[in-house]
C-alpha cells in the first residue's frame, strides 16, 4: 500500500519538470478563436452561476461546454469512440439532473473528463493509463490557461519577460492574498492600494470567479495529454510547432527562481516583522484595531501559505537541476523556508491564544498537530537540499514522521485531555476565558465523568435534571464498556479514577 502512494507522490514532484516534454496538442486550432469561446463560456457562467443558486444551470452548462469542445477537437474523434463519449457524458447528466448535491457533483465532473479522454485520448487504453492521464487533468489542466494564453503575442521579448515575471507576480499576489487575510495590517495596506474609483466599475470577487472559469474551461477547449511517443513531422497533421521559450526555458529557470525568491523573501519578511512587533512584543497596535482581532485572525491562512511555498520550493529545486546546484538560490531557499518556519510559529501562537480564551476542540488539537508536521516538512526540505537527497528520501522521510505521529495519537486519550483542559481553565475554575460548555463536554463520552462532575461541582445552585439524566447516560455507558467483550484499559483506569473522585468527596 504504501509503495504505490510513495511512487505517485514522486511521479507530482516531476511532473511539472517533464510536462512541457510529454504534452502535445491534439490538434493546434487558433489559440485567439480558443481564447474567444473560453471567454464566451465564462460569461455563460457569469449568468448561470454567480450569486445563484446551482442546479439545473450546472447540466446547462456542462453541455454547452461539451459542445464547444467537440467544436475544436471534433479532428480526433470518429464515431465509435464520439457515442461512447456521448453516453458516458449523458450518465453522468443524470443524477445532477435529478438531484444537484455532494454526490452528483463530482459524477459529473468525472463524467466530463472521461467522456473528454475517450474521446480524444485513443492511446490510453490500459487502466493505470487512464488513471494517470485523469489525475494530470485534474492536477494541471487549470493551470495551463494562464501559458496558453501568452501565445496570443507573438513578440518574443515581451513574451519572454512576461514569463520571467509572471510566476514571480502572480505566486506573490497569492501570497499577499493570504497575508492580508491572516493580518488586518496587512489589510488595510493592501485597501489603501487600490483605487475607489476603480473598485466601482471592477468587482474583484467577479473577476476572480472569471479567472476561475477560464481556468477549469481552457483543458476542455484546448485538449492536451501525455504521449508515450514523441509526434513526428510525417503526422497526418504536419509537424508539431516548437514550444514557446517561456514554456521551455523561462517560465520555470533559474531566473525566475531567482526573482521569486528574492520577492518571496521581501513579502515574507514584512510579515515575519509585523509579528514580532505585535504578536510576539505585544507592541500597541494602530488606531481602531483590537490584539484580538490582530491574534485570533490567520492561523490557517498562514498554514496555507507555508505549504504554497514548499509545493514551489519543490517544483523549482529539482535534483540536479540548475537552480539546485546555484550558490545564489541555495541561501535564498534556506532563508525563505525558515521564514515559513516562523510563519508556522506564528499560527500555533496564535491558535494557542484562540485556545486560551474559547478553549480546545478536537479540531484545534488536529490543527495543533497539522501545523507540527508542517513545520517538520519544511525543515525536512531544508535537509534534502543540503543533504542532496531525492524526492523519494523527502517522502520516506515525512511518511515515517506522520506514521509516528498518528501512532503516538491513537495512544493519547483526547477525550479526557479536552475535558479537563476546559474546565481547569474555564472562567469558572480560573476567572479568564468562557464558561464551562456542559452540553460539549456531555459529547465527548465517558471518558469526560471526571471533568464533568468538577464542572458541576464550579457551576452554583443545584444541577438540571436533564444535566443529571445525561451524566447518568454516560455512566451506564462507561459500565457496559467494562465487560468483557468491550473491556479496554483505558475505560478500566477512568473507573479506578471515578472510584477515587467517589472516595476523595466529602460525606455531605
Amino acid at each position: 500500500m504504501t509503495l504505490p502512494i510513495t511512487r505517485g507522490l514522486l511521479d507530482m514532484t516531476s511532473l511539472a519538470s517533464t510536462i512541457a516534454a510529454d504534452i502535445q496538442p491534439i490538434r493546434h486550432s487558433s489559440i485567439p478563436a480558443k481564447l474567444g469561446c473560453a471567454l464566451a463560456l465564462a460569461a455563460l457562467a457569469d449568468r448561470l452561476f454567480y450569486g445563484e443558486r446551482i442546479g439545473l444551470s450546472l447540466t446547462l452548462f456542462a453541455t454547452a461546454m461539451a459542445c464547444v469542445s467537440a467544436l475544436f477537437n471534433h479532428a480526433a474523434l470518429d464515431l465509435r469512440r464520439a457515442m461512447i463519449a456521448a453516453t458516458i457524458l449523458v450518465a453522468g447528466l443524470v443524477p445532477a439532473v435529478e438531484e444537484l448535491n455532494t454526490l452528483s457533483f463530482p459524477i459529473l465532473i468525472t463524467a466530463l473528463a472521461i467522456a473528454l479522454m475517450v474521446a480524444t485520448n485513443p492511446e490510453t487504453t490500459e487502466f493505470t493509463e487512464r488513471a494517470r492521464a485523469l489525475r494530470n487533468f485534474f492536477l494541471l489542466g487549470p493551470f495551463r490557461f494562464f501559458l496558453d494564453a501568452l501565445q496570443v503575442f507573438n513578440m518574443s521579448a515581451f513574451t519572454r519577460g512576461i514569463a520571467l515575471w509572471l510566476l514571480p507576480v502572480a505566486l506573490g499576489t497569492v501570497f499577499v492574498a493570504l497575508f492580508a487575510a491572516a493580518n488586518p495590517v496587512i489589510e488595510q495596506w493592501v485597501s489603501l492600494l487600490n483605487p475607489k474609483i476603480l473598485l466601482e466599475y471592477v468587482s474583484v470577487p467577479r473577476v476572480l470567479f472569471w479567472t476561475t472559469m477560464l481556468a477549469l474551461v481552457w483543458p476542455f477547449i484546448h485538449v492536451r495529454w501525455r504521449r508515450r511517443k514523441v509526434v513526428t513531422t510525417t503526422d497526418a497533421d504536419g509537424p508539431v510547432p516548437p514550444l514557446p521559450p517561456m514554456v521551455s526555458a523561462e517560465f520555470l529557470g533559474p531566473s525566475t527562481i531567482l526573482r521569486s525568491l528574492i520577492l518571496f523573501n521581501l513579502l515574507f519578511a514584512a510579515q515575519s516583522i509585523l509579528d514580532g512587533i505585535y504578536l510576539w512584543g505585544h507592541v500597541a497596535l494602530p488606531a481602531n484595531m483590537t490584539y484580538a482581532a490582530y491574534a485570533h485572525r490567520g492561523a490557517y491562512p498562514l498554514i496555507a501559505t507555508a505549504l504554497l511555498a514548499a509545493a514551489f520550493v519543490l517544483v523549482a529545486m529539482r535534483p540536479g537541476e540548475p537552480a539546485d546546484k546555484s550558490k545564489v538560490i541555495r541561501p535564498l531557499v534556506y532563508l525563505w523556508v525558515g521564514q515559513n518556519v516562523l510563519l508556522v510559529a506564528s499560527s500555533i501562537l496564535r491558535l494557542d491564544l484562540y485556545v486560551g480564551i474559547y478553549m480546545l476542540t478536537y479540531w484545534r488539537i488536529a490543527a495543533f498537530i497539522w501545523m507540527g508536521l508542517v513545520a517538520l516538512g519544511l525543515i525536512l526540505i531544508v535537509a534534502r537540499i543540503a543533504l542532496d537527497q531525492s524526492n523519494r528520501w523527502l517522502v520516506r522521510a515525512n511518511l515515517i514522521a506522520l506514521t509516528i505521529v498518528l501512532y503516538t495519537a491513537s495512544l493519547v486519550n483526547f477525550d479526557a485531555f479536552i475535558a479537563d483542559y476546559n474546565v481547569a481553565h474555564s472562567r469558572e475554575a480560573s476567572g479568564n476565558g468562557v464558561q464551562i460548555d456542559i452540553n460539549y463536554l456531555l459529547t465527548l463520552g465517558p471518558q469526560a465523568l471526571p471533568a464533568i462532575d468538577k464542572a458541576i461541582l464550579l457551576r452554583p445552585g443545584s444541577p438540571e435534571s436533564c444535566l443529571v439524566s445525561r451524566r447518568d447516560r454516560l455512566v451506564e455507558q462507561q459500565r457496559q464498556d467494562l465487560a468483557w467483550r468491550s473491556w479496554g484499559f483505558r475505560n478500566w483506569r477512568l473507573q479506578r479514577r471515578l472510584e477515587a473522585q467517589v472516595k476523595n468527596q466529602p460525606a455531605g
